[in-house]
């Protein structure tokens, strides 16, 4: 059995035991090496994922704020030393004064986010005592955590933190003069040829746009029913989180970067590089860049990058390993479908088993 038979009959026994609904696609170049869809995008209606089918993609939303942030430094109209708080006129609230683009971009602000993932804490549960349809604007996300206090100093650590993005997307508005989702579709979406990607609202009917579903279980762990995650995050996509895109286009759009097509050389550079270091695994140094992260082995060299998304119905990700040039892209309307998956293609493309080796 070849190496492409295998995943199919793995990621149909995946969607056989319920877990795993979306899509897979990985590429290397401009060859496609493995394309499929598994799974219900409506599974009151029984119709199926396709290839061309949109996914809500949770926070890997925050590279397309990342690249937009980067195209306003090349530009000039913003700097990675631009103050955050006295660049939006938040002087009266927690969030330090320190606090810059980079930090923002990189994790290392220390700002407290409205959700502190990193202690185990479900973003779902914010939207317990608080509407989640009266959150629909950047703006709008602030009272949530300016007012939190700090992890940390800015700079003198690093943790995951969703409303740095929000910033961002403040910043963005702010330079613009446009909506952070107008900005956004059309100078990221339209320049990397992403025609299926946009921003769509849970409250409204759009063609191929999966909905996010998550199983039910009894006690035995068996699945008795499915719940939908119509009320766990806001109705449309932020800064940090819900653009819908295709797999296809998540791929038009890391390439289009590499190529150099949406950020100058020296950004396009940078936004590939690690900055700043994370956490030390057992084989690898996690470090962050400016949306990307990037597993590194013990020889100072990166084995792959990539930025994933999670919330209640979604999860995806997309992972590059530049020593070969393959991207991997599975998006999924599950919260636990791309894990699986994900590190079954990562084995096979360390041991060589999708392209040419190098």
């Amino acid at each position: 059995m070849n190496v492409v038979d295998m995943l199919v009959e793995y990621f149909h026994e995946l969607e056989k035991r319920g877990e795993f609904s979306g899509v897979i696609l990985i590429t290397q170049g401009t060859a496609h090496l493995f394309a499929g869809a598994y799974g219900y995008a409506s599974r009151a209606w029984k119709i199926r994922n396709t290839m061309d089918m949109r996914f809500d993609t949770a926070s890997i939303t925050k590279l397309f704020t990342s690249v937009a942030t980067l195209q306003l430094i090349d530009q000039g109209l913003l700097d990675f030393e631009t103050g955050a708080i006295d660049f939006l006129g938040l002087e009266d609230t927690a969030i330090s004064r320190e606090v810059n683009v980079f930090h923002l971009l990189t994790h290392t602000s220390g700002i407290g986010d409205d959700c502190e993932e990193e202690d185990g804490k479900s973003y779902e549960d914010l939207w317990k005592t608080k509407p989640n349809y009266s959150v629909r604007t950047t703006s709008d996300f602030l009272p949530q955590f300016i007012n939190n206090p700090p992890n940390f100093p800015p700079g003198q650590g690093c943790r995951y933190c969703n409303c740095s993005f929000v910033l961002l997307g403040l910043m963005i508005e702010k330079v613009s003069g446009s909506t952070y989702r107008d900005y956004v579709g059309k100078n990221v979406f339209a320049r990397a040829r992403m025609v299926h990607s946009n921003f769509f609202r849970m409250d409204r009917v759009h063609d191929s746009v999966a909905e996010g579903y998550d199983p039910i279980y009894d006690d035995r762990g068996t699945i008795q029913g499915w719940k939908k995650n119509i009320y766990s995050f806001p109705p449309i996509g932020s800064p940090d989180s819900g653009a819908h895109v295709t797999a296809g286009d998540l791929d038009r759009f890391f390439r289009s970067v590499k190529a150099g097509e949406l950020l100058s050389p020296g950004l396009t550079q940078a936004f590939l590089t690690p900055q700043v270091h994370y956490r030390d695994m057992d084989n690898w140094v996690r470090k962050y860049g400016y949306g990307l992260w990037f597993y590194v082995n013990r020889s100072g060299n990166v084995i792959c990058c990539q930025k994933e998304g999670i919330n209640a119905g979604v999860s995806g990700l997309i992972r590059h390993f530049p020593a070969r040039d393959i991207n991997v892209i599975i998006l999924s309307n599950m919260i636990d479908g791309a894990w699986k998956p994900v590190w079954k293609i990562h084995e096979m493309v360390l041991a060589e088993d999708f392209g040419a080796s190098r």
